[in-house]
């Protein structure tokens, strides 16, 4: 085979035209990697321009965004740009609902210089297109680099298959979608890249002593991209092993333990990142895990059992399979198949396989940890999409497979010629038009997508925000934290619980319903709570009407992103939330010593209560007449018991004697037999009662514990509410 760096003439090219081209081929060959850098950001560009014009088009020159959720990391990059990172809103406290912790960052680097308010949509855009590109250069050390560690003369054969990776990753309209959104997937991919470089740069090493150096620089890079999306542990992993295998392959590592300080040294920075995100997010919040893992993942939830989650688990796998296969893919259900099943072709190519299950541990390491999440279904199902863009290069890789790798097939060699040439070509051709012409519809589809969703935040959410701004309320409840608090500038309280406010369990409360979230506003101090709630009403039950006096509403017209028709602002009211947490029943000479509210997950924490379980605590609230002012409301939110469940805590105990005070709202006669430190104190019955609380005791024995066990077990189904020892 000829020497492609030779500068000899062919003897064929007689003719100018001809030298010409060649001279030119030689030239694009010697400065192959400015070309390819060249080709990269031309793709890159032409994609970015194409989406936000069409954007730009539609908001009336307006930079917007097409998720709410774009604007969460907005909060955190302003918090942090204003000396007050890892803050939601300031003022709130350290929060863990920001996942991506370099991403808000990068972000506050731009609000710093001056890419203020809607602005900073266009710095993030910028961040986007450097992001982008970096990863497609990058990539194309998958066939420059490693491909070529492993077997040089295929490293050669290989090169060219890079350029297919640019029009490959951007040729699906959701990935696009994705990374022009303002979302981290952009800067994710970018960080991966940035790993990607520096695992090449560690297997070129000279000798192992300089591999061991690199290494532990790939195991920084790899920190970095955990730090922009926490699954990335899995590439992390993919990452560390293949550094190790390749180097033995090379027979530069061969010894076991050389092959272990490898793996240890790329994968340990990134480790560290995550232990220390969750012991910061422990030390600040009592949780170890993330707001967003907390609201999101599956085995969080805690009502639903093994079994259920396992189901719900396996149907979230089925719905991403489906959906990218007969949806995001192409137009027709079969052709979506074509993509998988180029990216397994270089599975069956043995100079392109170690790359190959490179990608694929990745993509399937990806998809099984996200099927954990909850909210996989939305955002244009973004948690996938690094997935996507990692099974695009595969399917590229096959493509190329396809052309250069047919042409050693035992079959191809024996008639290998121009014909047979043109015949892959002309083949590789038809599969990449037949993706294509199933691909551009839905490319057309998420262009104008992309557009209309950044219309509608603009239209409602934003809008919102200003009217908000106008409003300055001194704190905000809002369901969708992002654009209203951005927007307004205002202090936040978020009832999802992604962003935090001090060490109050907004995330899990809400898990378990919205009156354990209401609990936790009844610990604020008056001061702090919300005086303003912008909120879908149909997002949150009887809140916005017992607890809100509407004030206006923004609709939006046309609607495929928000949640709702219209964001409703209502004046918050709370005078109904208890301020003296004793019982209304305590008779004079009487003290409560210790109180159990139910549904109030600090307390029931406090007092090792058991509830909830699977399929049992739901929590309940309602507002009822107190019993002390019965022309007032009071609030109050309690578990649902069913029969013969036993609900269980630890109380102090009246040393000399007292009362245990239980708060109930019976609308039928309910019976609870009573156990306190061992002693069955019999059956407390509550008579029906319509419109007030009730509240029943028992007397409690003196007992010589500081704490005991309290057993209630109901004899048909109970909410309870409170509970108080007293003396």
């Amino acid at each position: 085979m000829a020497d492609p760096t030779s500068t000899a003439e062919p003897h064929m090219c007689t003719n100018g035209a001809c030298r010409l081209a060649h001279r030119l081929a030689l030239g694009l060959v010697a400065n192959d990697s400015a070309v390819y850098a060249a080709w990269a950001l031309a793709c890159t560009i032409f994609v970015s321009t194409t989406f936000y014009g069409y954007l730009l088009t539609q908001t009336g020159g307006i930079w917007s965004a097409p998720l709410d959720d774009v604007f969460i990391h907005f909060d955190y990059a302003r918090a942090f740009a204003r000396g007050f990172p890892f803050q939601w809103s300031e003022g709130n406290g350290y929060s863990s609902g920001n996942t991506s912790l370099s991403y808000p960052a990068v972000l506050s680097v731009g609000y710093w210089i001056g890419f203020r308010h809607l602005w900073l949509m266009a710095w993030a855009a910028i961040v986007a297109n450097i992001s982008v590109f970096f990863f497609l250069f990058s990539t194309g050390r998958l066939v420059d680099g490693l491909a070529e560690q492993l077997d040089p003369e295929a490293g050669r054969d290989v090169s060219w298959i890079k350029y297919l990776f640019p029009p490959a990753v951007l040729s699906m309209g959701a990935l696009d979608w994705t990374l022009w959104s303002g979302m981290e997937n952009a800067w994710h991919l970018g960080c991966w890249g940035l790993a990607l470089a520096a695992l090449d740069r560690q297997l070129a090493a000279p000798d192992l002593s300089a591999m061991r150096r690199r290494a532990w620089f790939t195991g920084v890079m790899c920190a970095l991209l955990v730090s922009a999306r926490p699954e990335s542990g899995v590439c992390v992993a993919a990452f560390s092993i293949y550094g190790a295998y390749a180097a033995a392959r090379e027979g530069t590592a061969p010894a076991w333990r050389a092959r272990l300080f490898l793996v240890a040294a790329a994968a340990s920075p990134a480790l560290g990142m995550l232990a220390l995100h969750a012991a910061a997010n422990r030390f600040f919040t009592g949780e170890w895990s993330a707001n967003g893992a907390i609201a999101k993942v599956i085995f969080e939830q805690p009502y639903l059992t093994r079994a259920e989650m396992l189901d719900r688990y396996f149907e979230l796998l089925r719905y991403i399979k489906d959906r990218l296969l007969e949806h995001h893919f192409a137009d027709l259900p079969p052709w979506g198949e074509l993509v998988p099943a180029l990216a397994l072709v270089p599975l069956f190519v043995a100079r392109l396989r170690p790359i190959a299950l490179l990608l694929w541990c990745q993509i399937l390491g990806w998809i099984f940890l996200v099927a954990t999440n909850l909210q996989l279904r939305w955002h244009n199902e973004r948690y996938a999409m690094p997935a996507v863009a990692w099974l695009l290069l595969a399917a590229a890789l096959g493509l190329g497979a396809l052309v250069t790798a047919g042409a050693r097939h035992r079959v191809f060699s024996r008639i290998a010629g121009p014909r047979t040439t043109a015949l892959r070509f002309v083949g590789a051709g038809l599969v990449a038009a037949a993706y294509w012409l199933h691909q551009a519809p839905r490319m057309r589809d998420q262009i104008w997508f992309m557009a209309r969703a950044s219309r509608n935040i603009f239209d409602q959410h934003v809008t919102a925000g200003f009217l908000l701004e106008k409003l300055a309320p001194k704190r905000i409840l809002v369901g969708d934290a992002g654009a209203l608090t951005y927007i307004s500038d205002r202090p936040g309280l978020d009832l999802i619980g992604l962003g935090g406010y001090g060490r109050l369990p907004f995330a899990r409360a809400t898990n378990h319903g919205l009156g354990a979230a209401l609990e936790l506003i009844e610990r604020m101090p008056p001061g702090d709570r919300p005086d303003l709630m912008a909120l879908y009403p149909t997002w949150w039950g009887d809140l916005p009407t017992q607890f809100g006096r509407v004030l206006t509403s923004i609709p939006v017209r046309g609607n495929v992103i928000c949640g709702g028709a219209e964001k409703v602002l209502y004046r918050a009211n709370w005078t109904s939330l208890d301020k003296l947490g004793t019982p209304r029943s305590l008779e004079p000479g009487m003290r409560v010593i210790d109180e159990l509210d139910f549904a109030d997950l600090v307390s029931e924490k406090l007092h090792e209560h058991n509830l909830p379980q699977p399929g049992l605590g739901f929590v309940h609230f309602r507002l009822l007449a107190d019993p002390s002012a019965p022309q007032t409301d009071l609030f109050d939110a309690g578990r649902s018991v069913p029969a013969g469940v036993m609900a269980t805590g630890r109380m102090r105990a009246p040393s000399g004697g007292g009362r245990l005070i239980l708060r109930l709202a019976p609308d039928h006669i309910e019976r609870i037999a009573v156990t306190f430190g061992g002693h069955d104190l019999g059956v407390v019955v509550a008579a029906p009662s319509t419109g007030a609380w009730h509240e029943v005791f028992v007397t409690l024995p003196a007992l010589n514990s500081e704490r005991a066990l309290l057993e209630l077990r109901p004899e048909g189904q109970v909410v309870l509410f409170h509970a108080w020892t007293v003396e």
